[in-house]
């Protein structure tokens, strides 16, 4: 159905966002292609994990999906109808490689081939991640991203895809959250692979760093003229209680969820606490391997984080919670979008590289925040338009401020597959009704697609 009218962003138009400002909207391979059992595609770590009873949410996997692997069409058409500017994807390595190395999946790459060409048709840059969370579960067998040979596999896998697309698409991303992955995965068992061991949480923190330089390698030597960057999220760590313990805890958390891949990356040394926790790991000549020139940071963010002392934790800290009169949104993560300004002006000081907001969003359960149907066939999802709202005048105060921010993308377009929670939480601003793959936009379509339209037009008046 079409989606509803909305007459309220022309009073923020008044900031003038610069020439070339990126408007976008991100998904990923997993959490929308479905087709998992299709066309030669191979396990992934994320497939074994959802066989686990227990590690989703109701039992929920990510066989179906959203269907964009059939459906995509109607999603890039749902995309020139936002008028973006771009859309970030990933791929889905094991689609390519089904062993993650060694014989190559045609019609995995001919997929992307298909959704590329009608991004770019439909006027639309495809910004292509090479890695979101989908390690081919026969890479984790042969010892996973704890093996030092994880690098080498990347940067095959990164030449393969540079190899195939280099041609069409300018903008690509190495990794996506690399601190969220190797932590829940590796240190805490709230994601795939589900290992709970410090040592192999370390090997992983340095050999994806490692696969990441690679990776800027091989797509620089087979797309010479491509715009390459990485994604990280990055938030405020804040100790729940103002103890000692709860201090130390956050502190150290900060260098593992914040600095842990920024800093080896962009400048060629890790955080103090992690360097000497990590430095058995490190040979020489490896910061040199990491620290490759890349042209912009990636920026996911949605609020901040309370961090409390953990015996039980593989590293001593933990999650703690924010307090009881924080605001947070319907799902329970906090508030706080003077923290995202402060945040985008941190980063851009830190790293001196311009910043793309690459995640910004919000997210519902399905019956109680608005994301369902009303008697009019209508998803008036009112608290993401104000989290929306609050963000962007956020981010808008952060360039005020200086920062050297060059684009915004929404986490995100489909109602989608959201790892441990399954299909219980909505952070679509276009809803997928999963028993029908009928796609609805939201109210929140409306506002974002009318916000561009005012953005793009303050912009022209300012020439």
């Amino acid at each position: 159905m079409p989606a509803p009218r909305t007459k309220k962003s022309a009073k923020r138009a008044s900031f003038k966002y610069p020439a070339g400002f990126v408007w976008g909207c991100s998904t990923s391979s997993f959490q929308i292609e479905g087709a998992t059992q299709e066309d030669g595609r191979g396990d992934s770590i994320w497939d074994a994990r959802g066989r686990i009873p227990g590690k989703v949410a109701n039992g929920d996997t990510g066989d179906v999906a959203c269907d964009h692997y059939h459906r995509y069409r109607e999603d890039v058409a749902l995309m020139k109808g936002l008028g973006l500017d771009a859309y970030r994807f990933s791929v889905a390595w094991p689609r390519v490689l089904p062993e993650g190395r060694g014989a190559v999946n045609d019609k995995g790459l001919d997929f992307y081939d298909r959704l590329i060409d009608a991004v770019l048709a439909a006027g639309i840059d495809p910004w292509l991640c090479l890695y979101h969370w989908d390690l081919p579960q026969a890479l984790h067998e042969a010892g996973g991203w704890p093996a030092r040979d994880s690098a080498g596999w990347f940067a095959d896998y990164a030449a393969l895809v540079a190899r195939r697309y280099g041609d069409r698409v300018k903008r690509w991303a190495t990794f996506n959250e690399f601190s969220v992955f190797t932590l829940f995965g590796y240190a805490i068992d709230w994601g795939a692979p589900g290992i709970t061991d410090r040592e192999q949480h370390l090997r992983a923190i340095h050999h994806v760093n490692l696969a990441h330089g690679a990776g800027v390698d091989a797509v620089r030597a087979l797309a010479p003229k491509a715009s390459v960057g990485a994604i990280h999220n990055v938030q405020p760590i804040i100790p729940e209680k103002d103890t000692a313990a709860d201090r130390e805890a956050a502190a150290d958390l900060h260098e593992h969820w914040n600095l842990a891949f920024p800093d080896p990356q962009i400048l060629a040394h890790y955080p103090p606490r992690l360097a000497r926790a990590i430095e058995k790991y490190v040979v020489a000549g490896d910061m040199a391997r990491i620290c490759r020139p890349v042209d912009w940071f990636g920026l996911n963010h949605y609020g901040p984080i309370f961090a409390k002392a953990d015996s039980n934790s593989v590293h001593g800290f933990g999650w703690g919670s924010a307090p009881a009169d924080a605001p947070k949104s319907d799902i329970g993560w906090p508030v706080f979008p003077e923290m995202f300004a402060d945040t985008l002006v941190e980063v851009w000081r830190r790293y001196g590289l311009p910043v793309y907001v690459t995640e910004n969003g919000c997210g519902g359960n399905d019956a109680s925040s608005g994301e369902t149907p009303d008697a009019r066939g209508r998803v008036e999802d009112k608290h993401r338009l104000s989290y929306l709202k609050m963000h962007t005048a956020a981010m808008e105060a952060a360039m005020r401020r200086g920062a050297d921010v060059r684009g915004y993308f929404v986490w995100s377009l489909l109602d989608n597959f959201e790892w441990g929670s399954g299909y219980g939480q909505r952070f679509g601003i276009v809803r997928v009704d999963y028993k029908t793959q009928q796609r609805t936009p939201k109210a929140s379509y409306a506002w974002y697609r009318d916000f561009i339209r005012s953005a793009r037009a303050a912009r022209r008046r300012a020439r």
